[in-house]
């Protein structure tokens, strides 16, 4: 079992950026898929980036290049960098090793003026 802990979260007005990090409790060498999900009050989980061991990264239409997903495996770390952010970006930002079934806490990031 690896936990997974966000941090970075906060309140931003729009056009600004935040970077989200995931501290992985052990080794995320092996773990093919990781990505990060966030939920808004209201409405239901959704996928916001996800990268593979090999680097290869997918993003939700809504973030396209806005956000950018890494991930650092000597340091057992994910990121997420955020610009250009939105109101509708507010929500709770989970960390995610999801085939694994390994889910942060989450850390929430509000975007308003």
């Amino acid at each position: 079992q690896v936990q997974l802990v966000e941090s970075g979260g906060g309140l931003v007005q729009p056009g600004g950026s935040l970077t989200l990090s995931c501290a992985a409790s052990g080794s995320i060498a092996n773990i093919y898929t990781m990505g990060w999900y966030r939920q808004a009050p209201g409405k239901q989980r959704e996928l916001v980036a996800v990268i593979t061991s090999g680097g290869s990264r997918n993003y939700a239409d809504s973030v396209k290049g806005r956000f950018t997903i890494s991930r650092d495996n000597a340091k057992n770390t994910l990121y997420l960098q955020m610009n250009n952010l939105k109101p509708e970006d507010t929500a709770v930002y989970y960390c995610s090793a999801p085939t694994r079934g390994f889910w942060g806490q989450g850390t929430q990031v509000t975007v308003s003026s």
